[in-house]
């Protein structure tokens, strides 16, 4: 298992990956028509490229040489923190390497206090393994996200 931090020159891998790993994941989940809009409204070139620039550190996970998942992370405040994005490719699931990877990034922070983030309340896999790596949910709300949809998540916290 390799990790390492993404720059610009990796955006259309991390597009690339989200793509297949959300078509693979989301249709039970979310209508193909929202996949569609949230893959395009966070994962163009000119998105990734504004999210890098507001300080979204994206890790990449190898698995020899195939890049098999990332998770970005953003400083909310003094020690607080927000993962934003958190994938690891369906086929390679459920062999410690989102542990691991939630494990290298923890590594890199300042010192954390709280870590935030967000997931579908219907994502029952994701929520699960949130709960084994230690968060807890905190709250539901409710995202409008534009055109008329909705993320319809649980804010979970991981407590230090």
């Amino acid at each position: 298992m390799i990790f390492r931090q993404a720059t610009a020159d990796d955006i259309e891998l991390i597009a690339s990956l989200a793509h297949r790993i959300w078509k693979a994941h989301y249709p039970d989940i979310i209508t193909q028509e929202q996949i569609d809009y949230m893959l395009e409204a966070m994962y163009s070139r000119d998105s990734l490229l504004r999210q890098m620039k507001e300080d979204h550190a994206f890790t990449l996970a190898y698995e020899g040489a195939d890049a098999i998942g990332f998770l970005s992370v953003s400083k909310k405040q003094e020690r607080d923190y927000f993962i934003h994005k958190f994938y690891i490719d369906s086929s390679r699931q459920k062999r410690g390497i989102g542990k691991a990877l939630f494990t290298h990034v923890l590594s890199l922070l300042n010192q954390p206090k709280r870590i935030e983030l967000t997931v579908n309340r219907m994502n029952y896999k994701a929520i699960n393994f949130y709960f084994k790596l230690g968060f807890a949910i905190e709250r539901c709300e409710d995202f409008d996200i534009g055109s008329g949809y909705f993320m319809n998540d649980f804010v979970m916290r991981y407590g230090l």
